[in-house]
């Protein structure tokens, strides 16, 4: 971590990668994909194959919606981190009084406990399903993997690591993606389900983990510190500044189209292939039944998807764990040492046998949780006129985002509506 708070450490970065002129758009994308990656994590994969196979086409609406807000919020958390040169921890943390940042630290540090769960148990059930690692070992490889993933942000910067995660991006666009290639949906459905509607309090209860696993409140605190790591220059004049913050939309849009067309990918095979079909309400049964359908290739490639989705987002959760740490506890505390404090949990419910569908789903209802104390925060700052000056949001997008929060705090306020008079 680096002297001035920011947790890529510039003094090992290549003289080249860091005084390299500012080229064109393409050289200043990146961060956006890096957040992207946890719109596409296990925690995805399980409840969208759960919510196809279960209620068809029904809930498409859900993700449309949801990554639409995600495009809003990504761009808010990305552009705060461009014009203050500080993350949302990091403002929160300066804010706060001591009381209120060690309280907000722990709903947002369940938050990430919650997100790594997801994408360990994913990569160790992908580990499984290829191999026959058990759940328990495969759990330890994924936490070995992704030290390795962030060891190359350490040593060589962001952007490599960028460029590392992007490639398992793409890995993952296939490995999710190719079954529809043998199992296209079917257009009317797909048309229908983009009608807001529900089927009953299950569907209510996928709705919120859907939502859970598409509006990532880590991601929201993280990308305004991937935003200012990359553009610790966009200050420099206002030129420059407008540059950055109109690459970034583009890095926005681009990426959360990608991470949204896979998980909208998802939910339809599981809808053209896996309805009616039993046992398809866990990741393994599901994977059975992509074989039995479609072929052991697509099973293999499915399951290589899932690998790729369980490395690449626990390495991002790490990331995330350690930029609100430090944001909000002032505490620095190295990559590597976080990435092992937030492997016990996940770890430790493989040993114990917990079902890992039943865990990832859940772990999505808690993240869904999670999303008002990040959202409304970052409202409320690039809001700010004083804090942001001409860059502060303007009418339609403070609305739209405003609808965004309305949304996703009356879908929780029923689902614990649900939950406690015993109807979930």
């Amino acid at each position: 971590m680096s002297k001035d708070g920011s947790l890529l450490d510039t003094a090992k970065v290549p003289t080249r990668q860091r005084r390299r002129p500012r080229g064109g758009l393409l050289y200043l994308l990146g961060p956006a994909f890096v957040a992207a990656i946890a719109y596409v994590d296990p925690g995805n994969v399980a409840a969208n194959l759960t919510s196809g196979a279960a209620y068809g086409y029904l809930l498409v609406w859900v993700l449309v919606a949801a990554n639409f807000m995600a495009m809003l919020i990504q761009y808010q958390s990305a552009k705060l981190g461009v014009v203050t040169g500080k993350s949302l921890p990091q403002i929160l943390g300066e804010r706060f009084g001591t009381t209120g940042r060690r309280l907000f630290w722990v709903q947002a540090e369940l938050v990430v406990v919650a997100t790594d769960l997801a994408e360990v148990v994913g990569g160790a059930i992908a580990l499984n399903l290829l191999f026959g690692v058990p759940l328990p070992a495969g759990g330890i490889i994924v936490g070995v993997a992704s030290i390795l993933l962030l060891t190359v942000q350490n040593r060589h910067g962001q952007r490599h690591f960028e460029s590392i995660i992007i490639f398992l991006l793409f890995i993952i666009t296939v490995g999710f993606l190719a079954g529809l290639v043998l199992s296209p949906p079917d257009p009317e459905g797909m048309l229908a389900g983009l009608v807001p509607r529900f089927q009953g309090v299950n569907s209510v209860m996928l709705a919120a983990g859907m939502l859970g696993a598409t509006v990532m409140p880590h991601a929201i605190y993280l990308h305004s510190q991937l935003a200012k790591d990359r553009h610790p220059d966009a200050r420099r004049t206002p030129e420059n500044l407008n540059r950055v913050i109109r690459a970034t939309r583009w890095d926005v849009v681009v990426a959360l189209l990608l991470a949204g067309a896979v998980n909208i990918g998802m939910l339809v095979l599981a809808a053209s292939t896996l309805g009616g079909v039993s046992g398809t309400d866990s990741i393994e049964g599901a994977h059975a039944a992509i074989v039995a359908n479609l072929g052991p290739v697509i099973g293999v490639v499915f399951a290589v998807g899932l690998l790729a989705s369980g490395l690449a987002s626990t390495s991002v959760g790490a990331y995330a764990g350690a930029t609100i740490m430090h944001g909000l506890l002032k505490v620095r505390i190295p990559l590597l040492s976080r990435r092992l404090i937030s492997l016990i949990p996940a770890v430790t419910l493989l040993a114990v046998g917990v079902d890992p569908t039943w865990a990832l789903i859940v772990s999505q209802i808690v993240l869904s949780f999670g999303i008002p104390f990040a959202l409304i925060p970052l409202l409320q700052l690039t809001a700010d006129k004083e804090l942001m000056g001409t860059h502060r949001d303007a009418l339609p997008l403070r609305l739209a985002a405003l609808a965004s929060v309305a949304v996703i705090v009356a879908l929780n306020a029923v689902l614990l509506w649900l939950t406690f008079t015993g109807q979930a």
